[in-house]
Protein backbone atom coordinates (compact mmCIF):
# COMPACT_ATOMS: atom_id res chain seq x y z
CA UNK A 1 0.00 0.00 0.00
CA UNK A 2 1.23 3.51 -0.93
CA UNK A 3 0.05 6.89 0.21
CA UNK A 4 0.02 9.47 -2.55
CA UNK A 5 -0.55 13.37 -2.27
CA UNK A 6 -1.74 16.39 -4.42
CA UNK A 7 0.38 19.44 -3.77
CA UNK A 8 -1.00 22.75 -4.84
CA UNK A 9 -5.05 21.81 -6.21
CA UNK A 10 -6.99 24.52 -4.56
CA UNK A 11 -5.96 28.15 -5.60
CA UNK A 12 -6.69 30.06 -2.38
CA UNK A 13 -4.29 27.93 -0.80
CA UNK A 14 -1.61 27.88 -3.35
CA UNK A 15 -2.35 32.16 -2.74
CA UNK A 16 -1.85 32.14 0.58
CA UNK A 17 1.45 30.30 0.32
CA UNK A 18 2.62 32.67 -2.03
CA UNK A 19 3.34 29.43 -4.54
CA UNK A 20 3.28 29.22 -8.13
CA UNK A 21 0.24 28.17 -9.89
CA UNK A 22 0.85 24.30 -11.21
CA UNK A 23 0.89 23.17 -14.78
CA UNK A 24 0.18 19.21 -13.86
CA UNK A 25 -0.72 17.99 -10.58
CA UNK A 26 1.97 17.88 -7.88
CA UNK A 27 2.80 14.77 -6.35
CA UNK A 28 4.45 13.62 -3.31
CA UNK A 29 4.59 10.39 -1.04
CA UNK A 30 4.39 9.28 1.90
CA UNK A 31 5.47 5.84 3.57
CA UNK A 32 2.44 3.71 5.24
CA UNK A 33 4.06 4.54 8.86
CA UNK A 34 2.77 7.99 8.03
CA UNK A 35 -0.64 6.64 8.72
CA UNK A 36 -2.60 7.88 11.58
CA UNK A 37 -6.14 6.48 12.26
CA UNK A 38 -8.79 5.67 14.92
CA UNK A 39 -9.07 9.16 16.48
CA UNK A 40 -5.66 8.45 18.15
CA UNK A 41 -3.61 11.54 19.13
CA UNK A 42 -1.52 13.74 16.96
CA UNK A 43 2.58 14.01 18.95
CA UNK A 44 3.62 16.75 18.11
CA UNK A 45 7.48 15.93 16.86
CA UNK A 46 10.99 17.99 17.82
CA UNK A 47 12.44 18.28 15.21
CA UNK A 48 10.40 20.90 13.38
CA UNK A 49 8.55 24.35 16.01
CA UNK A 50 5.88 25.03 12.87
CA UNK A 51 3.11 22.01 12.23
CA UNK A 52 0.64 22.61 10.06
CA UNK A 53 -3.43 20.75 9.97
CA UNK A 54 -3.90 20.39 5.96
CA UNK A 55 -7.59 18.63 5.62
CA UNK A 56 -7.65 17.09 2.28
CA UNK A 57 -10.54 14.27 0.84
CA UNK A 58 -8.42 10.69 0.54
CA UNK A 59 -9.81 8.30 -1.85
CA UNK A 60 -8.29 4.71 -1.79
CA UNK A 61 -7.98 3.03 -5.01
CA UNK A 62 -10.17 -0.60 -5.56
CA UNK A 63 -8.24 -2.11 -8.53
CA UNK A 64 -5.07 -2.58 -10.06
CA UNK A 65 -4.50 0.38 -13.00
CA UNK A 66 -1.86 1.72 -15.11
CA UNK A 67 -2.25 4.56 -17.75
CA UNK A 68 -5.83 4.91 -16.94
CA UNK A 69 -7.66 6.99 -18.90
CA UNK A 70 -9.93 9.87 -17.19
CA UNK A 71 -12.83 8.78 -18.06
CA UNK A 72 -12.43 5.63 -16.87
CA UNK A 73 -10.77 6.67 -13.59
CA UNK A 74 -14.44 6.51 -11.57
CA UNK A 75 -13.81 2.50 -12.16
CA UNK A 76 -10.72 3.14 -10.03
CA UNK A 77 -12.35 3.93 -5.81
CA UNK A 78 -15.68 3.27 -4.31
CA UNK A 79 -14.93 4.66 -1.45
CA UNK A 80 -13.61 8.24 0.11
CA UNK A 81 -12.52 9.44 3.69
CA UNK A 82 -10.91 12.70 5.26
CA UNK A 83 -7.69 12.91 6.29
CA UNK A 84 -5.05 15.43 6.86
CA UNK A 85 -1.77 15.96 5.94
CA UNK A 86 0.49 17.40 8.78
CA UNK A 87 3.33 19.80 7.78
CA UNK A 88 6.28 20.66 9.17
CA UNK A 89 6.14 24.16 7.74
CA UNK A 90 9.44 25.58 8.78
CA UNK A 91 11.45 22.32 7.86
CA UNK A 92 9.58 23.07 4.40
CA UNK A 93 10.75 25.99 4.25
CA UNK A 94 14.01 25.49 4.80
CA UNK A 95 14.44 22.06 2.39
CA UNK A 96 12.67 24.10 -0.72
CA UNK A 97 15.17 27.17 -0.09
CA UNK A 98 17.79 24.72 -0.80
CA UNK A 99 16.33 22.42 -3.66
CA UNK A 100 15.57 19.53 -1.46
CA UNK A 101 13.18 17.07 -0.86
CA UNK A 102 10.21 17.67 1.26
CA UNK A 103 10.00 14.02 3.02
CA UNK A 104 11.12 14.96 6.37
CA UNK A 105 8.59 18.14 6.28
CA UNK A 106 5.72 15.74 5.39
CA UNK A 107 6.07 12.35 5.28
CA UNK A 108 7.35 11.65 8.91
CA UNK A 109 5.26 8.99 11.74
CA UNK A 110 1.77 10.50 11.79
CA UNK A 111 1.28 12.62 9.40
CA UNK A 112 -1.27 10.92 7.26
CA UNK A 113 -4.35 11.00 9.48
CA UNK A 114 -6.88 8.92 7.91
CA UNK A 115 -10.89 8.38 8.75
CA UNK A 116 -12.64 5.65 8.36
CA UNK A 117 -14.53 5.28 4.36
CA UNK A 118 -17.59 6.71 3.25
CA UNK A 119 -19.22 5.19 -0.35
CA UNK A 120 -19.02 7.46 -2.84
CA UNK A 121 -22.46 6.45 -3.48
CA UNK A 122 -23.85 8.32 -0.58
CA UNK A 123 -23.02 11.51 -3.27
CA UNK A 124 -24.80 13.08 -6.18
CA UNK A 125 -21.41 13.78 -7.24
CA UNK A 126 -18.18 13.49 -6.08
CA UNK A 127 -16.55 17.17 -7.69
CA UNK A 128 -19.67 18.75 -5.57
CA UNK A 129 -18.82 17.60 -1.52
CA UNK A 130 -18.14 19.85 1.40
CA UNK A 131 -15.77 19.16 3.85
CA UNK A 132 -14.38 21.15 6.81
CA UNK A 133 -11.43 21.13 9.69
CA UNK A 134 -12.57 22.42 13.05
CA UNK A 135 -9.82 23.47 15.49
CA UNK A 136 -11.24 23.62 19.13
CA UNK A 137 -14.75 23.66 17.63
CA UNK A 138 -14.34 26.88 15.02
CA UNK A 139 -13.65 26.36 11.55
CA UNK A 140 -10.56 26.72 9.98
CA UNK A 141 -10.39 25.44 6.69
CA UNK A 142 -13.48 25.17 4.44
CA UNK A 143 -13.45 23.20 1.10
CA UNK A 144 -15.31 21.98 -2.05
CA UNK A 145 -14.14 19.04 -3.88
CA UNK A 146 -15.85 21.29 -6.77
CA UNK A 147 -12.94 23.91 -6.22
CA UNK A 148 -10.20 21.21 -6.90
CA UNK A 149 -7.67 22.54 -10.04
CA UNK A 150 -7.77 18.50 -11.06
CA UNK A 151 -10.49 16.76 -10.52
CA UNK A 152 -10.09 13.10 -8.52
CA UNK A 153 -10.48 11.52 -12.04
CA UNK A 154 -8.02 13.88 -13.51
CA UNK A 155 -5.65 13.03 -10.57
CA UNK A 156 -5.67 9.24 -10.65
CA UNK A 157 -5.19 9.62 -15.15
CA UNK A 158 -2.21 11.30 -13.88
CA UNK A 159 -0.52 9.77 -10.94
CA UNK A 160 -1.22 6.06 -12.97
CA UNK A 161 1.44 7.04 -16.02
CA UNK A 162 3.92 7.07 -13.12
CA UNK A 163 2.76 4.67 -10.59
CA UNK A 164 0.94 1.24 -11.21
CA UNK A 165 -2.27 1.83 -8.80
CA UNK A 166 -2.92 -1.30 -6.68
CA UNK A 167 -5.97 -2.23 -4.11
CA UNK A 168 -5.96 -0.36 -1.04
CA UNK A 169 -3.38 2.69 -2.14
CA UNK A 170 -4.51 5.89 -0.42
CA UNK A 171 -4.15 9.31 -2.40
CA UNK A 172 -4.55 12.52 -0.80
CA UNK A 173 -7.00 15.19 -3.75
CA UNK A 174 -4.95 18.39 -1.93
CA UNK A 175 -5.95 21.07 0.63
CA UNK A 176 -7.97 24.20 0.58
CA UNK A 177 -6.73 27.43 2.35
CA UNK A 178 -6.83 28.25 5.57
CA UNK A 179 -3.86 25.84 6.70
CA UNK A 180 -2.88 26.56 10.18
CA UNK A 181 -0.09 25.79 13.00
CA UNK A 182 -1.61 23.22 15.52
CA UNK A 183 -0.64 23.43 19.59
CA UNK A 184 -0.48 20.81 22.06
CA UNK A 185 -4.76 20.43 23.29
CA UNK A 186 -5.78 21.44 19.81
CA UNK A 187 -8.95 19.57 19.31
CA UNK A 188 -9.25 18.61 15.28
CA UNK A 189 -12.59 17.35 14.28
CA UNK A 190 -13.05 16.72 10.47
CA UNK A 191 -16.00 16.57 8.32
CA UNK A 192 -17.74 15.58 4.92
CA UNK A 193 -20.85 17.13 4.37
CA UNK A 194 -22.05 17.25 8.12
CA UNK A 195 -20.72 14.05 9.00
CA UNK A 196 -18.25 13.49 11.56
CA UNK A 197 -15.48 11.69 10.34
CA UNK A 198 -12.58 11.97 12.58
CA UNK A 199 -12.25 13.59 15.76
CA UNK A 200 -8.96 13.57 17.88
CA UNK A 201 -6.10 15.88 20.12
CA UNK A 202 -2.95 17.11 19.39
CA UNK A 203 -0.81 16.67 22.04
Amino acid sequence: MKILCIGRNYVKHIEELNNQMPTEPVIFAKPDSALLLKNKPFFIPDFAKEFHHEVEVVVKINRIGKNIGAQFAHRYYDELALGIDFTARDLQSQLKSKGLPWEKAKAFDGSAVLSSFVSKEKFDDVQSINFRLDKNNETVQEGNTGHMIYSIDQIIAHVSQYFTLKIGDLIYTGTPAGVGQVAINDRLKGYIEDEIMFDFLVK
